[in-house]
C-alpha cells in the first residue's frame, strides 16, 4: 500500500480487510496486489489514460494479465515461488469522503468498500449488467462483514 494523498487513512485494517478478500476469494498464498491512495487530481489523469473518462472517481481496479484473473496461471506462479501479481487499485480517499458524506455512510466504511470492489474487479466480478451487479453487492456486503463493516 502507498499513500500519495493527505486524508488521514489507518492503513492496517485496510491491508488486513485486504488480506481476508483474497484469502476468501481462496487465490494462492503469494499474490500481490498494488494498493494506491491518490489525490483527486491523480485520479482523474488515471481515469482520463485509462477508461478515457473526465474527472476523478472513486476507485480503478486495472489487472496485469490482459483478459483478467486465471487461477491456473496464479497457482502454477506461486508454486515455482514466484509471487502472483494479480494488479493495482487505485482509491482516490478525498472523492470516497465526499461520496460517503452524501450517501450518509461512514467514510472509513465507504474506503473499505472501495478496497473490496476493486479487489473484487481484479478477480473478475462485474457489474455491467444488473444479475452481475447483484452478485458483486452480495460478494461485497458478505466480505465487509467479515470485517465489522456493513455495506450501504
Amino acid at each position: 500500500m502507498e499513500d500519495e494523498q493527505d486524508v488521514p487513512l489507518s492503513i492496517e485494517p485496510l491491508r488486513r480487510l485486504a488480506r481476508i478478500v483474497l484469502e476468501e476469494e481462496r487465490l494462492p498464498h503469494g499474490t500481490e496486489v498494488g494498493i494506491m491512495f491518490v489525490t483527486d487530481e491523480t485520479m482523474a489523469r488515471y481515469n482520463r489514460r485509462f477508461l478515457g473518462k473526465d474527472g476523478p472517481t472513486d476507485v480503478l481496479a486495472l489487472p496485469l494479465a490482459p483478459g483478467g484473473y486465471e487461477a491456473s496461471r496464479a497457482d502454477s506462479a506461486t508454486a515455482g515461488g514466484v509471487p502472483f501479481g494479480l494488479g493495482d487499485i487505485f482509491v482516490a480517499p478525498r472523492f470516497v469522503h465526499r461520496q460517503a458524506r452524501d450517501h450518509g455512510s461512514d467514510p472509513e466504511d465507504e474506503i473499505s468498500l472501495m478496497i473490496t470492489h476493486g479487489l473484487l474487479h481484479l478477480v473478475g466480478y462485474d457489474h455491467e449488467s444488473e444479475p452481475e451487479a447483484v452478485v458483486m453487492e452480495e460478494r461485497e456486503r458478505s466480505l465487509l462483514a467479515l470485517v465489522g463493516v456493513e455495506r450501504r
